[in-house]
């Protein structure tokens, strides 16, 4: 499986999405880490594995300790990814503007 393949699968969970925005935030211990989710610290230990195995996640031992680190790289395949179909989006909402601008100046002369 590619790197964006594995970073689009990690990000499919709403759970593993609230995970990287609080890493955003900075490193943080993954027991501080669980503390606002409704589940088992096993469970979000899980949620983040596959955030590792994608390399949107770094962790780092300290004493008994394990930090977590928010690795951007793969976030910005995704968005070069993505990128690709801005120019198809922008094309299909400057047609959507000019078909609303003519329907707009249509009812303006009906009205008259």
């Amino acid at each position: 499986m590619s790197t964006l393949d594995l970073a689009f699968a990690a990000l499919a969970d709403p759970t593993r999405r609230r995970i990287v925005a609080r890493l955003t935030r900075g490193e943080v211990r993954v027991t501080d880490l669980a503390l606002p989710f409704q589940m088992s610290l096993n469970a979000v230990s899980k949620h983040v594995k596959v955030l590792e195995r994608a390399g949107l996640v770094r962790r780092h031992r300290h004493g008994r300790e394990h930090y977590l680190q928010l690795r951007a790289l793969p976030l910005r395949d995704i968005v070069r990814w993505a990128s690709q179909y801005e120019r198809f989006w922008n094309q299909r909402l400057d047609a959507l503007e000019v078909f609303l601008a003519g329907t707009a100046a249509d009812e303006e002369k009906s009205d008259d």
